[in-house]
């Protein structure tokens, strides 16, 4: 977990021409909060958004989606900003989906859960923002 090539191979090609995928749990339409203004900052860096949250229809502009499996697509990354205690319900819908890595924000914690994941083959980085990750690494 959180090995610095794990990171570097989450976050992949950045151009805009060849976007990675992200599957944001917990994507908030309020911009002050982190879920909001780190997705923005990622979708201005080229990746492709796929909300996840089932009180909203939109949000920066991409269409929101109920859960992981009513998703178009298999993202790249799933990207998580809900409490501890919903982790494991992700890892569980994640193993059944065949969803290969998994990011859980900055001061959320849940060491069972990224052990199952880990289990099952999918990567993990956890109690890291993947903005900040992604600023470290980026091309100056």
């Amino acid at each position: 977990m959180n090995e610095p090539e794990i990171i570097r191979s989450m976050l992949g090609v950045t151009a805009k021409e060849n976007p990675r995928t992200i599957a944001v749990i917990g994507l908030s339409e309020d911009p002050s909060k982190p879920s909001h203004y780190v997705s923005a900052y990622m979708q201005q860096h080229g990746y492709k958004l796929y909300p996840i949250n089932p009180s909203i229809t939109e949000v920066l502009g991409e269409q929101s989606y109920a859960s992981l499996s009513d998703l178009p697509i298999k993202p790249d990354i799933v990207d998580v900003f809900r409490l501890p205690k919903f982790i494991p319900a992700i890892v569980d819908e994640m193993i059944q989906l065949g969803l290969p890595n998994l990011w859980v924000q900055q001061g959320i914690i849940n060491l069972e859960a990224a052990n199952r994941a880990e289990a099952a083959g999918i990567q993990v980085v956890m109690d890291r923002c993947i903005m900040v990750e992604h600023r470290y690494l980026a091309p100056r």
